[in-house]
């Protein structure tokens, strides 16, 4: 027998993909977690919601090298591989529209920008710390020694 199929009741083969789609859909319903609109925006879950938040490329890594310290726009472009200056720029006008940092403008020549993360910024630090430990451990499921990595890339940057 096919592994991609089962059998229910009924023994009509179903496709896998579908059962578990029907499951999880029904599943966040009975979990009460139907459609929302938010600004004309549908999220289909609060995880969606969470997800559309903090989702992309770049909006984790910023919130997480502002955990610990406030930071100004150069520091976060050095600390941040990768990154274009678009893109950072784009990160931190996006993070600070969902009020998730704050940037403080001090009236000097040229002008000092801090980033820092708000109380609902630092509130979202945990679940990124949950879902990071989570990566590193399906990693190690996968064989990927993550550690070992860093260990090296700190060597290369010596």
């Amino acid at each position: 027998m096919d592994t991609n199929f089962i059998a229910l009741q009924s023994e009509t083969m179903y496709n896998t993909q579908e059962v578990a789609t029907h499951f999880l859909v029904r599943s966040l319903y009975l979990w009460q977690m139907p459609d929302v609109f938010i600004h004309s925006q549908r999220f289909y879950n609060p995880v969606d919601y969470v997800l559309q938040l903090i989702g992309g490329t770049w909006k984790v890594p910023v919130l997480w090298r502002l955990r610990t310290k406030k930071l100004r726009y150069t520091e976060l472009e050095k600390d941040i591989p990768h990154i274009s200056q678009k893109m950072l720029t784009k990160a931190l006008k996006e993070l600070e529209a969902e009020g998730l940092i704050i940037k403080t403008i001090f009236a000097e020549v040229p002008p000092k920008v801090i980033y820092e993360l708000s109380d609902k910024g630092k509130h979202i630090i945990p679940l990124i710390e949950t879902i990071r430990n989570y990566g590193i451990e399906l990693m190690k499921l996968d064989g990927i020694d993550y550690e070992k990595m860093i260990r090296e890339e700190k060597k290369k940057a010596k």
